[in-house]
C-alpha cells in the first residue's frame, strides 16, 4: 500500500489536539471549561514531544532516509510536525490572551502584569517575594565547564547580566571577564501556588503569577550586576526511555534510574516568551535545538495554573452544569453483590454511573470471611487510592491477595513503584509486570467459598482501576459470575503470574496472543456474510486506530460493501471515503466534557450480532506488544444497553467532528430533519431518568372491601 493509504500517526495526533483546542475556542462553553481544554492541549503536547518527537529525533540520527508507512522520512516528518504544532500552539496562546483573559476580567478575575502594579501592589509583591519566594530560589551560573542542568518541564527565569562599573564581583572567574555579559538561570518554585492574589480597592479579584515576581524582583539574586534582559522558559526533554527488561531482581532500581535520566536527557523543545533574542539564541546553542524546536509567545503561561480560580467560591457559573454519578440500578447499595451476580451480569458505565461499586466490590471481599482470594491487575491507580487500602486490608485479614502492578506505565512509574512496595509490606503477593510486555488488561477476580463449592466473581473493564479518573473518563465494565468467563479469568492469571503455557480461552481474547487475529477474523466473517440485499455492519469505538493489518482488513470490508462506522477519539491512520478503497467507511470523533475512553466493537454477523469490550485500542502497541483483554457481552440486557449507546454516538452531531479523505476534521452538522444530538448529554439523561424511577417510592392504595 502506498503512502496515500495511511495518514501519519504523529500528524493525526496533532489534529486530535486541534479538536480539543476547538472546544477551548468555543464561546458557548463555560469559561473555566475552556481554560481546562487549553490546559489539556498543553499537557498533551508536553507528553507528545517527550515521547513521540524524541523518538523521531532518535530515528533521524540512526537512519534519516528510512520512510514510515505514511511515506515520511524522520526529517520531513519533523518539519511537518513543527509547522502544524506551531499553528496549534499559536492559536492556543491567542485564545488565552485575546479571549479568555478578557473574559476572566469581565467575570471579576483580573490578571495584572508587573508593569501595571499599583504602588500598594508593588509593596505587597516585594514583601511576598522576600518572604515566601526568595528563600526557595537558587541561581545557576552558565559560564562553567558543565552547562547547568535544566530539569524537564520545569519553568525557569533566565537573566542576562552585566557587572556594574566600579563594583568588584566576588566571583574571581567572572572578574577575568569583566565587561562581558553572562547568563544565569533560576528555577521557578514548584511547591507553592503559581497564582499570587493581589490587594486592591476594586470589586474584582486581581492576581499575578509567581513567574512574574521572579522576573521582576529576581535582580536581588545578583548584587553587583545589572540585569540587561530576562526571559521565562522551560525545556521539554526526551522521556522515551526503555528500562533494561533483563535487570531481574534489580528491575526497580533500573526503573528508578530511568526516572532520573528523564530529567537531564537530550532537549526536544524550548518554550519561551519573546523578551530576549540573545538568551533564546544562547539556550538553542547549548541545548542543541534549531528554530523549528522553539515555541515563542508573548507570555509563557501554563493555562493549568488558572484553574485554581475554580476553587474560589461562586465560580460554579463558569463551569459545566453539575452532572451526578448515579448508583447502578442493578446493584444493591446496602449489601454485597454476590447474590445479584449469581442471577445476572451487571454493566457499569462511568462516569454517568458511580465508580463506588468497584471500590465496594473489593472492600466487601476484604471483609467477607468466605472470600479466599483476590487477584487483579493495576496499571494506573492514582493517589490515595481506596482500592489500594482495600487490598491491603484483605491481605491483613488473611486473604491471599495477588496483584500484578505494571511498573512500566509511562509517567506513573514512580507512583506504581510506591504502590508495589506498600502492597508487599502489607502481605500482598506483588508481580512486577512481565518481561518485554506491558500488562494493560483491566481484570479483577474474587474467589469465594460458598456452601459446598467455590465460586468466582469477575470484573472486566475498558479503563483503569482509578476512582479519580473514573469521574472524568467514559468507560464500561462488567461484573459477572459467568463460569465461562471465570474459567478464562483463572487461566489468564495463571499465565501472567506463573509458568503456565498458553491455553485456549473460550470467551476471553488476549493480546498479544489472539485479539488481533480474532478481530481480523470477525472483519473477514463480516465480508463473507455481507450481500447487497443484507450488507454487513461494523461499529467500533476506540481511542486510536493505527494497526496496519486491521486497517487493511477494514479496507477489504469496505470494498465488499460492508458498512464501517468508526468512532475514534484520537489518532486515526485510516483514510476514509476513498473510492475503491474506503468509500463505505466513516470516521467520527467526539470531544466533550468527559474523555471518551471505552473500546467497544460491534459486528452484525449476519443478524447474530456480537459486541465486545476491550482494554485494547486497535494499535500496534496494544495488539502486538501488550497484555490486553477483549471480552464478549453475553447478557442480553447489557448487550441492548451498549448497542443503544453505540447508536447514540453514531447519531451525535454536537461536539463531534468527521474525518475527510484529505485528513481534515470538520465539525459535524446536524442531520436534516433531526434535532441536535449531543451524545454525552443523551446518555447522561438516560441514566438520570433511570435513577429517578429507582428513587420514586411506590404508591400503595388501600382498597376497602365489603366485609
Amino acid at each position: 500500500m502506498n503512502k496515500n493509504t495511511f495518514f501519519n500517526r504523529e500528524l493525526s495526533w496533532i489534529e486530535f489536539n486541534a479538536r480539543v483546542l476547538y472546544q477551548a475556542c468555543r464561546n458557548d462553553l463555560p469559561l473555566l471549561e475552556r481554560i481546562q481544554f487549553l490546559s489539556i492541549v498543553t499537557s498533551n503536547f508536553n507528553e507528545f514531544f517527550q515521547v513521540r518527537v524524541a523518538s523521531i529525533k532518535r530515528m533521524q540520527k540512526i537512519d534519516s532516509r528510512k520512510k514510515d508507512i505514511s511515506g515520511y522520512t524522520p526529517t520531513t516528518l519533523l518539519k511537518q510536525i513543527s509547522v502544524r504544532a506551531h499553528e496549534v500552539v499559536n492559536q492556543k496562546n491567542k485564545c488565552l490572551q485575546e479571549e479568555l483573559f478578557p473574559l476572566l476580567e469581565k467575570e471579576g478575575y483580573v490578571y495584572v502584569k508587573p508593569e501595571n502594579f499599583t504602588p500598594e501592589q508593588q509593596n505587597f509583591c516585594q514583601r511576598e517575594f522576600n518572604s515566601n519566594i526568595l528563600p526557595l530560589l537558587t541561581p545557576l551560573r552558565t559560564d562553567t565547564d558543565v552547562f547547568p542542568r535544566i530539569s524537564n518541564l520545569q519553568y525557569h527565569a533566565a537573566f542576562l547580566l552585566k557587572p556594574i562599573q566600579d563594583i568588584k564581583p566576588m566571583n574571581n572567574e567572572f572578574i577575568t571577564r569583566e565587561g562581558k555579559q553572562a547568563i544565569a538561570f533560576v528555577q521557578i518554585p514548584t511547591g507553592i501556588s503559581r497564582i499570587v492574589w493581589l490587594p486592591g480597592h476594586t470589586k474584582a479579584k486581581q492576581f499575578t503569577l509567581v513567574d512574574n515576581l521572579v522576573l521582576q524582583y529576581g535582580t536581588q539574586l545578583f548584587p553587583g550586576f545589572e540585569v540587561k534582559q530576562s526571559m521565562l522558559f522551560n525545556v521539554i526533554r526526551d522521556a522515551d526511555f526503555a528500562v533494561d527488561e533483563d535487570a531481574g531482581p534489580n528491575f526497580i532500581e533500573a526503573m528508578e534510574e530511568v526516572l532520573v535520566q528523564r530529567q537531564s536527557s537530550f532537549a526536544v523543545r524550548l518554550n519561551c516568551n519573546n523578551s530576549s533574542a540573545e538568551i533564546k539564541k544562547f539556550l538553542m546553542k547549548n541545548l542543541g535545538l534549531n528554530s523549528d524546536d522553539v515555541y515563542e509567545c508573548d507570555e509563557l503561561i501554563d493555562p493549568g495554573c488558572l484553574l485554581e480560580i475554580g476553587k474560589l467560591e461562586d465560580t460554579s457559573r463558569l463551569k459545566f452544569e453539575n452532572w451526578e454519578h448515579f448508583y447502578p440500578k442493578s446493584l444493591p447499595e446496602d449489601k454485597p453483590y454476590w447474590d445479584t451476580l449469581k442471577q445476572h451480569d451487571v454493566l457499569l458505565h462511568v462516569p454517568y454511573e458511580s465508580y463506588n461499586p468497584v471500590v465496594k466490590f473489593i472492600s466487601d471481599a476484604a471483609d467477607d470471611p468466605d472470600v479466599i482470594s483476590i487477584k487483579m491487575t493495576l496499571y494506573r491507580t492514582g493517589n490515595d487510592s481506596p482500592i489500594i487500602s482495600a487490598l491491603k486490608k484483605a491481605a491483613q485479614n488473611g486473604k491471599q491477595v495477588t496483584v500484578l502492578v505494571e511498573l512500566k506505565a509511562r509517567f506513573d512509574e514512580e507512583r506504581n513503584i510506591g504502590w508495589a512496595n506498600e502492597l508487599e509490606n502489607a502481605g500482598v503477593i506483588v508481580i512486577q509486570g512481565i518481561v518485554n510486555l506491558k500488562v494493560h488488561a483491566k481484570i479483577l477476580m474474587i474467589i469465594r467459598k460458598e456452601e459446598k463449592a467455590i465460586r468466582r466473581y469477575v470484573h472486566l473493564a475498558t479503563g483503569n482501576y482509578n476512582p479519580k479518573t473514573a469521574k472524568l473518563y467514559s468507560d464500561m465494565s462488567i461484573f459477572t459470575a459467568n463460569p465461562l468467563i471465570a474459567n478464562d479469568a483463572t487461566m489468564f492469571f495463571n499465565i501472567v503470574t506463573g509458568y503456565s503455557a498458553l491455553q485456549s480461552m473460550k470467551a476471553l481474547s488476549m493480546a498479544p496472543v489472539n485479539i488481533k487475529s480474532n478481530i481480523i477474523s470477525m472483519i473477514q466473517r463480516e465480508i463473507r456474510m455481507s450481500s447487497k440485499a443484507n450488507p454487513g455492519l461494523i461499529i467500533a469505538k476506540m481511542n486510536s486506530l493505527t494497526h496496519e493489518e486491521v486497517i487493511a482488513a477494514l479496507y477489504d470490508a469496505s470494498r465488499a460493501g460492508v458498512k464501517v462506522i468508526l468512532n475514534v477519539r484520537g489518532i486515526c491512520m485510516l483514510v476514509p471515503g476513498v473510492k475503491g478503497m474506503s468509500e463505505n467507511i466513516q470516521v467520527i470523533s467526539i470531544v466533550d466534557r468527559y474523555l471518551e475512553h471505552e473500546r467497544i466493537f460491534y459486528f452484525k454477523n449476519g443478524g447474530q450480532s456480537e459486541i465486545y469490550l476491550s482494554s485494547a485500542d486497535w494499535m500496534n502497541r496494544n495488539l502486538d506488544r501488550r497484555i490486553e483483554l477483549m471480552f464478549p457481552i453475553l447478557d442480553p440486557a447489557i448487550f441492548t444497553e451498549i448497542k443503544d449507546c453505540l447508536d447514540t454516538y453514531v447519531k451525535s452531531d454536537m461536539n463531534t467532528h468527521q474525518l475527510r479523505s484529505d485528513g481534515t476534521w470538520l465539525p459535524r452538522k446536524p442531520i436534516t430533519g433531526h434535532g441536535i444530538c449531543r451524545a454525552q448529554e443523551v446518555i447522561y439523561k438516560k441514566y438520570k431518568k433511570i435513577a429517578e424511577k429507582k428513587s420514586t417510592p411506590k404508591i400503595q392504595f388501600q382498597v376497602r372491601r365489603k366485609g
